[in-house]
């Protein structure tokens, strides 16, 4: 049996396949293409597809595909076979360069937002050679860009490659001005922990709802849910054991780093952390992630839910997204050292996250802005709306002795006594931990906590990089005409952080007084998409995206579009759901149970005049009532969503829905809920949360 390391990567074209099975002077090119950002050599690319493919058919693989990530926020596929005919039925097998580099979808049928008109078919991918090429069920997958006939980005991953790109130019430049003559490159690395829930499949099975749209329509909360936070880190149930146990094994093959797993907070749900890597690798590693908890949960009968809120009062899933800047000589950007107050260079960068993230607080919001995710911020299980940033006790010291120019006390490693001769002794770290902060300094790296556990990481990274590029740009503009550079640097950091410091709070981002103070403050509070989604095409945003080359102002404004029209499909799904779930299964089966009790106090009255039946009229009561109620809620549900006008904007449309469909689907959730309370078990349609949370 293979160990771990034995089955790492074996599924991938990795670095250590490319050594042994490329010639020298082509791997050796290659690399310089990877590490330096460098155009491909076609005369390299046929190689490469050679080598490729004898190692993919060694492997059991018959078919290619260009996997590529459309702004569905999901994967797509094209497979290939690997044939070519060649004469009186026989077949040869070749993978040319060409094929390796450039393939050719239907890009009709893939949000556009306007980019394509729908009978404009044309669309290209390109290879990523930044990104490993891997086998899946027996086909070659090659990470590749998705653009339009027009050169139009129509995917996730071209806007990261190019936010990294403009991230390293600025950060480069930054480095040279320390003497960082040996630094060539600079990325982003991430670790994206990835929340989510398991249940029964034949339960799931029962609730249209999970299957239509990822999350319940209906539920009334269970006695027993997540009070008593017993499942929190507990002990890992065998099933699911099991199910972890063949995930890492996967993922592992695959080549993705699942480090850490543990049961979350709430009951049925758990966590998978991964290592650390180059941000577009973890891009697409998160994807298969996503991808392989669906499949792995199949295989042991379970079904695994990526929505943020699958069951409302419980609380729901996250993808908390761990950033940092790395050199290509391996060092960490934002590690502090041992005395951070005197370490100048992380002071900078740290001076320009804190800019980027102040004056483009509004597109990190909007970047993780969807109808999904609406569930979760600001309701006291996930960071706040409000943007904002926590630095911990030291580092805030260490602020707020730069921005009022005296001297920094200092803050000794302290060790952790914990009262007990037997336990060790160990450092506490730079900074606590807070929860409640959308963006959170965890001692070497910022947390930014407000994604959706389905949502690609793409979209808030790309927004990340490019904030922090346009914050670095202008410092070395400013620091590269310096006669006196220490001098000059550090008025540029106290500048920085006094007219940024608005943004640090270290306090409780639950407590409503943050709201309050927030306002003051002058930070946004974007509660919703629809709140949130004008900020996407603000002049200053389109500005950034064009100035460093990520978005054109046309493509920041296809994405405008599709998430305004993506919010719109959603609620409407629901909304059609939920009345088709109330009319054919809730109101029969009130109806059915009702009639079952009026059948029983005839019984009763025809036995004797004189037995009471205050229990059946009283009951029969509250299920007329409330089955009324739940009626005329649907009628009312069915015309406001009949009501959505289509001749409207995006914007108009998506306002609509958040303030009449789902105002009116809270109403028929309501009365639902309250029935489930009432009918007998045995004529409620579907499993209620105290089935599907609790026998996993």
């Amino acid at each position: 049996m293979k160990n771990a390391c034995e089955k790492f990567g074996e599924s991938v074209f990795n670095d250590a396949v490319m050594q042994k099975r490329l010639p020298k002077e082509t791997y050796k090119a290659l690399k310089r293409t990877i590490e330096e950002g460098r155009s491909l050599d076609p005369a390299i690319a046929s190689v490469v597809a050679n080598a490729m493919k004898d190692w993919a058919l060694e492997l059991g693989a018959t078919h290619y595909t260009h996997w590529f990530q459309p702004m569905t926020g999901i994967t797509a596929e094209k497979h290939d076979a690997f044939i070519k005919p060649i004469g009186e039925g026989n077949v040869i097998l070749e993978f040319s360069g060409k094929e390796l580099v450039q393939g050719e979808p239907d890009a009709s049928s893939f949000p556009s937002g306007g980019l394509r008109a729908t009978f404009e078919a044309r669309g290209y991918t390109a290879w990523d050679p930044t990104s490993y090429a891997f086998i899946k069920d027996g086909t070659l997958c090659i990470p590749t860009a998705f653009c339009s006939y027009g050169g139009e980005a129509l995917d996730k991953k071209t806007p990261l490659l190019r936010s990294m790109q403009a991230l390293n130019k600025q950060a480069v430049r930054v480095l040279k001005l320390f003497g960082n003559e040996d630094v060539k490159r600079v990325y982003p690395t991430v670790g994206p922990e990835q929340e989510y829930f398991l249940i029964d499949k034949e339960d799931y099975k029962k609730r249209p709802d999970l299957i239509a749209t990822g999350r319940t329509l209906f539920g009334a909360k269970p006695a027993k849910g997540q009070e008593l936070d017993d499942h929190y880190f507990g002990a890992i149930r065998p099933r699911v054991s099991a199910f972890m146990k063949d995930l890492n094994e996967e993922l592992w093959k695959l080549g993705v780093y699942s480090k850490t797993e543990h049961n979350e907070v709430a009951p049925a749900q758990h966590e998978m952390a991964p290592v650390f890597a180059t941000v577009n690798v973890v891009a697409d590693h998160n994807q298969l992630v996503m991808e392989m908890m669906k499949r792995v949960a199949d295989r042991h009968g379970l079904v695994c839910l990526l929505h943020e809120k699958p069951f409302d009062g419980i609380n729901g899933s996250g993808k908390h997204n761990n950033y940092s800047l790395s050199t290509d000589t391996g060092v960490n950007l934002l590690d502090p050292g041992e005395t951070p107050r005197e370490n100048a260079q992380f002071l900078l960068f740290l001076a320009a996250i804190i800019e980027a993230v102040d004056n483009y607080q509004d597109l990190l919001r909007v970047s993780v802005a969807y109808a999904g995710n609406d569930h979760r911020l600001g309701a006291n299980e996930a960071p706040p709306a409000i943007i904002s940033i926590f630095l911990g006790d030291e580092l805030t010291a260490v602020i707020e002795s730069i921005a009022s120019d005296s001297a920094y006390k200092g803050h000794k490693k302290e060790q952790m006594l914990l009262g007990v001769d037997v336990l060790p002794e160990f450092p506490k770290d730079n900074t606590d931990r807070n929860r409640t902060s959308p963006f959170a300094f965890t001692g070497n790296k910022f947390e930014f906590r407000s994604l959706g556990s389905s949502q690609s990481i793409s979209g808030p990274n790309v927004a990340l990089n490019t904030a922090i590029a346009e914050s670095l740009c202008n410092f070395a503009d400013e620091l590269e005409k310096a006669d006196d550079f220490t001098a000059e640097l550090n008025k540029l950091i106290r500048r920085v952080i006094r007219e940024h410091k608005r943004i640090i709070f270290n306090g409780n981002g639950y407590d409503p007084a943050w709201v309050i103070e927030a306002e003051k403050r002058g930070l946004l509070n974007m509660r919703t998409t629809v709140d949130a989604a004008p900020c996407f095409i603000a002049k200053k945003n389109i500005a950034l995206f064009a100035k460093h080359s990520v978005y054109s102002e046309t493509e920041v404004h296809s994405r405008h579009e599709i998430r305004l029209e993506k919010y719109v499909k959603v609620i409407n799904i629901e909304s059609q759901c939920m009345s088709d779930i109330a009319h054919r299964m809730i109101l029969p089966a009130a109806l059915e149970y009702a009639k079952e009790v009026a059948k029983e106090a005839g019984l009763k009255k025809a036995v004797s005049a004189a037995i009471s039946l205050a229990t059946e009229t009283s009951l029969l009561t509250k299920l007329s009532e409330q089955t009324a109620a739940l009626y005329t809620a649907v009628e009312a549900l069915d015309k406001a969503t009949a009501s959505q006008d289509s001749g409207l904007d995006m914007l108009e449309q998506a306002a609509y829905s958040r303030d009449s469909i789902i105002s009116a689907m809270t109403e028929v959730r309501k009365h639902a809920d309250v029935l489930e309370g009432i009918v007998a078990k045995k004529y409620w349609p579907m499993p209620t949360y105290q089935d599907i949370l609790m026998y996993v």
